[in-house]
């Protein structure tokens, strides 16, 4: 079959089943030619649209780049070279924008709208005329049904003129709907193609033109620049090889430790502990009181600073105070069954906050750090070294040396000596002090007691005899009628740290070798509790009383204390030794060793000021006594 070029005009008056057939071709090639036209439209908006995205895309890109000098990089390393070639980047951007905005111009013009125009004139003028071809068929076919039922009768000549007349009228009208829908949809073949091309047309040439301008604008001044900035990025991409690579050995290194640096207590039973330490930062685990008998745990970060405690959550900037350290005590506690537990007692004697450690050399080292820094040992020129010396005082208790003291008279002896061998004679040397050794003072191997001797029931006993006993622990007001009375009452916040026996107490050496002694066994067997007390200073007695219950749990009488000292250099250490008679009616000595929240030379100015005290009223005594005896002699 030959193919179909147009519909005919001469046989659209007859208007026969061929006509009609072929129209009907024509008229499913209108349609289909709508339904691309409006997928195409579609597709060729969609370029306009990314077209003008893209415009304000750039545009948006250019301020951004603009924008990264005024960001606040923590780490700017390097800054100023990208800086310059994003301003740079920008300008450039800048002017692709502009040729951007122009394309965007000219597919519009040239290509959009061209399309719209053949749909919205062509396409729409054949669906036009098709529903007026459409009436004008359906009115003919009337009037011919109508003309066909006109009857035979010579009377009906007038109807039947009209009806031609109608006929005429209708056949007409169609006949002219016809020709004119039949040239249309004849001019639609040529239209079709030439809307196929023309917006193509229009946009090659957008995008030439594009291409060209961004030819001439770039390709002489971008290509050294974009040279330039790639050695850049390549010069950073070696850095990074060799970065990656170190962090890659450095991994590799760290994930080769001993599997006991996961484990948190692996050493538990001999811990390598640093008693030296004036800092120290790590977890611990505070406890918090929710209510009456609930608490909770949290796993906080400590660190110590200067003399205060410092605590900072995940999270957080910085750091807050949780405690000041200065003048504080520090001891190990048991606490809701967990391990590794510890409590920070301010110096007003009022218990502070409990942590937990994760290892028992975390927990040692703590309780020594804070020890440390509660000596305000971080004041002095050289923490460390005044660090390291206090606490090998302790450890030298093995040594032959009996204190401190000793060994640096013995020093300043010597060098007065060598002083006084090269004066040509003229000072007479004086004769050295005589300084017993360790054995002289305290019996080696002797035991050393780390709690209150006598508590608080035993102390009664022996004190009251056969008197009742309160099976509540608690002393009866009259148990110590002197309180009231004395003239002297001076309170003090002290932590026991030991007592024993010694041979002699006819000097200070014996406190200061006790002390030793006692500091060397609480180091060795890694001894770090401590019972706190108040020690109340009288005119008569000295008593030790428990802070919460008020129960005594020693009590000395004055006069039988017979040396008092503090340390020569730890100031807030204190010790006394007691004379006390024994049943065999000898007497025996004990020396009793404290850490006083306050300086030591407090507590021994109270009990001087006591003893003189009591020889004032002892000397009163013996003056009336002697006026009553010499007045009883004149009667």
């Amino acid at each position: 079959m030959p193919a179909v070029d147009k519909l005919l005009l001469e046989e659209a008056l007859q208007d026969s089943p061929q006509t009609r057939s072929l129209l009907s071709v024509f008229e499913e090639d209108a349609g289909t030619l709508t339904d691309y036209t409006n997928q195409l439209l579609q597709a060729m908006q969609r370029v306009f649209g990314a077209q003008n995205e893209m415009c304000l895309a750039t545009q948006q890109l250019s301020k951004q780049l603009l924008a990264y000098e005024k960001q606040n990089f923590a780490l700017g390393k390097g800054d100023e070279e990208v800086i310059s070639t994003l301003h740079y980047f920008s300008e450039v951007v800048d002017k692709l924008n502009v040729l951007h905005t122009e394309l965007a111009k000219q597919l519009a013009d040239a290509m959009v709208l061209p399309i719209v125009q053949f749909r919205e004139k062509d396409l729409t003028e054949v669906s036009t005329l098709k529903e007026l071809f459409g009436l004008a068929s359906s009115e003919h076919d009337l009037s011919m049904a109508k003309y066909s039922r006109l009857p035979k009768k010579k009377e009906n000549e007038k109807v039947k003129t009209e009806v031609v007349k109608e006929v005429a009228a209708a056949r007409r009208k169609q006949h002219l709907a016809s020709l004119q829908y039949y040239s249309a949809l004849n001019a639609l073949q040529y239209r079709k193609r030439m809307a196929m091309m023309e917006p193509m047309i229009g946009f090659a040439h957008g995008q030439i033109n594009f291409f060209k301008k961004g030819a001439e604008m770039f390709s002489k001044s971008m290509d050294s620049f974009l040279s330039s900035v790639a050695d850049m990025v390549q010069s950073i991409q070696v850095e990074l090889e060799a970065e990656a690579e170190k962090m890659r050995i450095s991994q590799q290194e760290l994930l080769s430790v001993d599997e006991s640096v996961y484990t948190p207590d692996f050493d538990v039973a001999a811990p390598q502990v640093n008693r030296n330490l004036i800092q120290k930062a790590g977890y611990l685990n505070l406890r918090n009181k929710t209510g009456l008998v609930t608490t909770t745990w949290e796993r906080l970060y400590f660190f110590t600073q200067g003399g205060n405690l410092m605590c900072q959550p995940r999270g957080a900037v910085a750091g807050g105070l949780i405690q000041d350290l200065d003048n504080c005590s520090v001891m190990a506690v048991d606490c809701e069954d967990r391990r590794y537990c510890f409590q920070i007692t301010t110096p007003s004697g009022k218990p502070g906050i409990i942590l937990q450690a994760e290892s028992r050399k975390e927990n040692e080292e703590w309780i020594c750090a804070i020890n440390n820094i509660s000596r305000q040992i971080y004041l002095t020129d050289n923490p460390e070294a005044v660090a390291i010396k206090l606490n090998q005082t302790a450890l030298q208790a093995v040594t032959p040396f009996t204190c401190f003291g000793k060994k640096q008279e013995s020093s300043c002896l010597s060098q007065n000596l060598k002083n006084s061998e090269t004066e040509n004679d003229k000072i007479v040397p004086k004769a050295t002090v005589s300084i017993p050794e360790a054995e002289e003072l305290i019996a080696p191997g002797t035991p050393i007691q780390f709690d209150i001797v006598l508590p608080a029931t035993e102390f009664l006993d022996q004190n009251r005899g056969s008197r009742r006993i309160n099976p509540f622990g608690e002393t009866e007001d009259e148990s110590f009628p002197e309180a009231e009375d004395s003239l002297l009452q001076q309170m003090f916040i002290v932590r026991f740290l030991g007592s024993m026996a010694v041979k002699t107490d006819s000097t200070t050496e014996v406190i200061y070798e006790a002390m030793r002694q006692v500091l060397a066994a609480r180091a060795i067997h890694n001894i770090f509790r401590m019972t706190e007390s108040h020690l109340m200073v009288t005119s008569q007695t000295l008593r030790l009383i428990d802070p919460q219950t008020q129960v005594s749990r020693a009590n000395f009488e004055l006069t039988s204390v017979t040396q008092f000292a503090a340390h020569q250099e730890n100031k807030r250490l204190v010790g006394f030794v007691i004379r006390i008679p024994e049943s065999t009616g000898e007497e025996s000595l004990s020396t009793y060793i404290f850490e006083s929240n306050s300086e030591g030379e407090k507590i021994c100015y109270a009990i001087n000021l006591g003893k003189e005290i009591i020889e004032v009223q002892k000397q009163s005594e013996e003056t009336q006594l002697k006026a009553h005896i010499d007045k009883s002699q004149e009667e």
